[in-house]
């Protein structure tokens, strides 16, 4: 407890950071979301005076902190400028969409890289482990932005699958089971783009904490003994090579993350990636520190299931 209960604090502290942090760099940084006003000649000086006033632009940057942690703690973080609504009620589908998609592409890409690479570890030295980590290098060094446009580029030839947005116009009027498979299908092309980046780096830690467990010589032991391959690879190696696994599942998050929001860009994914790029756009402060705040949040998510994960799986750090 002690041990999951000092991860918490930690997070807790890292949020607080992260928070100061970007208040700080966007506070600082020049002009803010009524400069574009002043290029009007219908809206006077006093108005955008007293917007400023209003929204509190015009007073210290601790004193613009403190208001903002007041009203993060009333579950508000903040008020959008552009929207003219607290930033919470606007963030809210937003992070569900991205939740939605970053939940199944990592589902899906941990379980193909833990087949491919358990499968490539085992054929270590033959023709087909080479083939298959030549394809999973070629794979690593293409581009995320390449892979989302060249599968863009296919579902518009081929009409297979919908681009953009996340359901159909008539989307009310479908059954349970028609809306489902109108958002998987619309999810088809981002969770694709999204595995396709993710697997070729899960994969090599996967194959080579897997080759390493099986080269031990405690398995050349257990197999002279006459243990099968299926349990010698299930009750043995297995959950030998999976501490360094689960260590890695918290950072393929933050880097899932990371990757979805400009994935989402380009499919036009009604997620956090294109509220973030308009937000930053129209300098609207507290919406950009919201996004990522969610997105500091996904990953000490992340990171505290891998510790917790961890703690379930190493007898060592529950005795220590």
């Amino acid at each position: 407890m002690r041990f999951l209960l000092g991860r918490l604090m930690r997070s807790g502290f890292l949020l607080v950071g992260v928070s100061l942090l970007s208040f700080l760099l966007l506070q600082l940084a020049p002009g803010d979301f009524f400069d574009e006003m002043k290029l009007d000649p219908q809206i006077s000086p006093q108005t955008i005076a007293g917007l400023r006033t209003q929204f509190g632009l015009d007073r210290s940057l601790p004193v613009r902190y403190g208001l903002w942690l007041q009203s993060a703690a009333r579950g508000d973080f903040g008020y959008s400028f552009a929207y003219n609504s607290p930033v919470a009620p606007l963030l809210k589908t937003r992070v569900r969409n991205t939740a939605l998609l970053a939940g199944v592409s990592t589902l899906i890409a941990w379980l193909l890289a833990l087949v491919i690479g358990v499968w490539s570890a085992m054929r270590a030295g033959h023709w087909d482990d080479r083939l298959c980590t030549g394809v999973m290098s070629i794979s690593l060094a293409l581009p995320d932005v390449l892979v989302a446009l060249a599968l863009l580029l296919v579902a518009t030839r081929t009409g297979v699958f919908p681009v953009g947005g996340m359901v159909s116009t008539d989307f009310a009027d479908l059954t349970l089971w028609q809306k489902a498979r109108d958002i998987g299908a619309h999810m088809m092309l981002p969770v694709l783009a999204l595995v396709f980046g993710l697997v070729p780096t899960l994969v090599r830690h996967v194959r080579s904490s897997v080759a390493e467990a099986l080269s031990a010589p405690w398995v050349r032991a257990a197999r002279a003994h006459g243990i099968a391959p299926g349990r010698l690879l299930l009750r043995h190696v297995l959950p030998v090579a999976a501490n360094p696994l689960i260590s890695l599942f918290g950072v393929s998050l933050a880097t899932l993350l990371s990757v979805s929001l400009l994935i989402e860009i380009i499919m036009s994914w009604p997620g956090l990636g294109p509220f973030f790029l308009e937000a930053i756009m129209a300098r609207d402060v507290y919406v950009v520190i919201g996004t990522v705040l969610l997105s500091t949040v996904f990953l000490v998510a992340g990171n505290l299931i891998a510790d917790g994960l961890l703690f379930a799986a190493d007898p060592r750090i529950r005795r220590s």
